[in-house]
């Protein structure tokens, strides 16, 4: 009972914060707020996360991390090759674009990860060491600041609110992927 409870009071914490998030900016939604939406004690979220950016990046977590995570595990079991991979991350952010309420988690999670909000991430492929590992051929700091430059610019241009608007043609795609694609796989400059 007391397990269940607490699964209740994290998930409806999640919830309040992703109704919040959603339509409010990042610095406006307090822990108190969040933890009055969810109707839970003042002191809840740091009793199940931490912090507000903890509870965050779980959210994104819990609620983005499923869309990547089986065909990348898929894909770097099978070939591993840089393009299938990056093919493998911008299929879900091409799908979220599409949908308004997934284009309201790709600016929650531009404004949060662009935002350099500090989290522990739970989940290997929210973590650059991950990725790090996928260019062997590169040292592990080269390997994660490619990486991150590389998010930086998929999240930048799917978290963007002009998104709404004109969409993604297939052209643009096509650059950002092959421009990715480039960055990860070019010769350091050693």
């Amino acid at each position: 009972m007391v397990d269940e409870v607490k699964t209740g009071t994290r998930q409806r914490l999640l919830e309040a914060a992703e109704a919040l998030l959603l339509t409010e900016p990042y610095d406006e939604v307090s822990v108190r707020g969040i933890c009055a939406a969810a109707n839970a004690n003042p002191a809840a979220v740091h009793y199940h996360f931490g912090s507000k950016e903890a509870l965050v990046g779980a959210l994104i977590e819990d609620r983005l991390g499923p869309l990547w995570a089986d065909e990348l595990a898929r894909t770097t079991a099978a070939t591993g090759s840089v393009p299938a991979v990056v093919d493998a991350v911008l299929a879900p952010f091409v799908q979220l674009a599409g949908d308004p309420l997934g284009r309201l988690h790709l600016r929650l999670l531009a404004r949060f990860v662009l935002g350099r909000h500090l989290t522990t991430w739970r989940g290997p492929w929210f973590r650059m060491g991950t990725w790090a590992a996928l260019s062997p051929e590169l040292s592990a700091q080269e390997g994660r600041r490619r990486w991150m430059l590389a998010f930086d610019l998929i999240i930048m241009r799917f978290g963007s609110p002009e998104m709404d608007e004109h969409g993604m043609t297939k052209p643009d795609l096509d650059t950002l992927r092959d421009f990715v694609v480039a960055g990860l796989t070019s010769p350091t400059g050693e």
